[in-house]
């Protein structure tokens, strides 16, 4: 189970939204075959794009975030939507770099600070929401505090954190976003920030057994829970996904893989789901672009 708890706190004037994800990061883990630093990079966006996406009542609205700080990790791409459904890859599955001095996985320079954190927020409108700012330190909480203070204006803590066992598998993971709401008083802020300093790690909560709910109302006595949400990995590939793709690809070079190779093979980058088109499948693939462009026509 991989709750998002939503709660507010301190007379309404902080937001707060928790979510253990350590059954998610584990499968993404196995998806991909991570190694234990691509797997803390990719899990920390997977847990802020899941608490980003809890606030879409629209199910099939999506939040989707693409980072790249020009680290060996490479790009981070994750696609979050308001039904809990998630998903995500990392450029370089086989990063593992280790902080001798911190004694902890060097996630800041697997994924680097001279690049972009691009966030986009699509509702199903023409013209998607689409925020971006530069990568500060690619520990990644950090990087979206900065993102939502920049794109968004909202003051925020944000702690995500993954802990990874010796043969690799996910021991704990999770995220946390404070927020305070606009027009917040002193007192507020001042708590906040006290509470910044001598808080845990969100993973080091998850370890220690501890649910979304109970950090909360460890963190915030008087909160108040709104609402709690689920969120679950889902890859949406199909193999008539890949069909409508493949009909996208230039007629010769369909007429090619029919001829040549009387087959092809498409691989999911999300899932690593892999579909076969035989040759009756490629003879479809071309009747439906010839379709298409005759609807053009």
């Amino acid at each position: 189970m991989n709750p998002i708890v939503i709660a507010e706190a301190l007379n309404k004037t902080v937001k707060i939204r928790a979510v253990k994800t350590t059954e998610l990061v584990e499968t993404a883990r196995v998806k991909h075959d991570l190694f234990p630093t691509s797997a803390a990079a990719l899990g920390r966006v997977m847990s802020v794009a899941a608490i980003m996406a809890s606030e879409w009542k629209d199910a099939h609205a999506k939040t989707i975030i693409e980072m790249n700080g020009g680290g060996p990790c490479g790009s981070i791409i994750v696609h979050a939507k308001g039904n809990g459904e998630i998903k995500g890859l990392i450029g370089d599955p086989h990063v593992y770099l280790f902080n001798e001095t911190t004694g902890k996985l060097d996630v800041g320079k697997a994924v680097g600070n001279n690049g972009y954190l691009k966030v986009m927020k699509d509702l199903g409108l023409k013209e998607p929401f689409s925020g971006i700012v530069d990568i500060q330190s690619g520990e990644i909480g950090d990087d979206f505090s900065y993102y939502f203070a920049i794109s968004e204006q909202t003051p925020s803590v944000v702690s995500v954190g993954v802990l990874v066992n010796p043969d690799y598998s996910i021991l704990a993971a999770g995220g946390l976003i404070i927020q305070l709401l606009p027009d917040a008083p002193e007192d507020s802020i001042a708590y906040v920030e006290n509470l910044v300093k001598t808080m845990k790690s969100m993973s080091t909560y998850i370890n220690e057994g501890k649910t979304p709910d109970e950090i909360i109302q460890l963190l915030f006595p008087d909160a108040n829970i709104l609402d709690q949400k689920e969120v679950y990995w889902h890859c949406d590939c199909s193999k008539e996904h890949f069909k409508d793709a493949l009909a996208l690809i230039d007629r010769n070079d369909i007429i090619s893989l029919m001829e040549e190779d009387h087959e092809a093979e498409i691989t999911c980058q999300y899932c690593n789901e892999r579909y076969h088109f035989d040759e009756n499948d490629l003879i479809e693939v071309l009747e439906k672009k010839d379709a298409m462009e005759s609807r053009k026509r």
